[in-house]
């Protein structure tokens, strides 16, 4: 089981924002690019944004200009902060590695609720 946790999670007005955070194990966490991932109702997963350790941001076209994503490496964090949301938007959010491939090798956590009502 990868050792991460989600959080930050809800319920939001179409328009608003939230901020979402990952705690990562320090092993895990530690020199490797980061990623948000979201996985909608009756679809798949996908990837949201990739973050190199030196903060390097690859977003989505999708989130593009809407969502920012960050990371505390001498915490092992992960935030996105996620703003002008869209019902569209709705689906669990996972942090995970930067890297889909090596993210499915590691597993998935919990993930955490988004909710974007119209």
């Amino acid at each position: 089981q990868v050792q991460l946790a989600e959080s930050g999670g809800g319920l939001v007005q179409s328009g608003g924002s939230l901020r979402l955070s990952c705690a990562f194990s320090p092993s895990l966490f530690s020199g490797k690019a980061m990623g948000w991932y979201r996985q909608a109702p009756g679809k798949q997963r996908e990837l949201v944004v990739s973050i190199t350790t030196s903060g390097r941001t690859d977003y989505e076209d999708f989130v593009e200009g809407r969502f920012t994503a960050s990371r505390d490496n001498a915490n092992s964090t992960l935030y996105l902060q996620m703003g002008s949301l869209r019902p569209e938007d709705t689906a669990v959010y996972y942090c995970n590695h930067g890297n889909p491939y090596r993210a499915n090798s590691w597993g998935w956590g919990q993930g955490t609720q988004v909710t974007v009502s119209s």
